[in-house]
């Protein structure tokens, strides 16, 4: 089991930055594939960002550019830097995990919401334009 613990959401005006940050405990992030993901009002959680256990880094073609992921292991906490941020990214945005041998084994594809078996409980950010 591995608990995920999101933080670093807020209000920001358009073209600002956030840092979010997911920080876990009960298992190493390093062997996972972390996620992040977000949910607007009304509309369904869509894929944002993703880190696997070799570093690879995956992006939604929405914020590529723009948001960098990245993993510290000697603190198990996964961040979502968010540059240049637009009104459109308002939403509550959630980290996800699944381990290796589980994406392996199943086939998992880092940007369906199914692949990960862990999830926080989300931080809001909300863009003024």
């Amino acid at each position: 089991q591995v608990q995920l613990v999101e933080s670093g959401g807020g209000l920001v005006q358009a073209g600002g930055s956030l840092r979010l940050s997911c920080e876990a405990s009960g298992r190493t992030l390093r062997s996972y594939v972390t996620g992040w993901f977000r949910q607007a009002p009304g509309k369904e959680r869509d894929f944002v960002a993703a880190i696997n256990w070799n570093d690879n880094t995956y992006y939604a073609d929405s914020v590529k550019g723009r948001f960098t992921v990245s993993r510290d292991n000697a603190k198990n906490t996964v961040y979502l830097q968010m540059n240049s941020l637009k009104p459109e990214d308002t939403a509550v945005y959630y980290c996800a995990a699944v381990p290796r041998s589980d994406y392996v084994y199943y086939s998992g594809t880092y940007y369906y919401k199914d692949s990960y078996d862990y999830w926080g409980q989300g931080t809001q950010v909300t863009v003024s334009s």
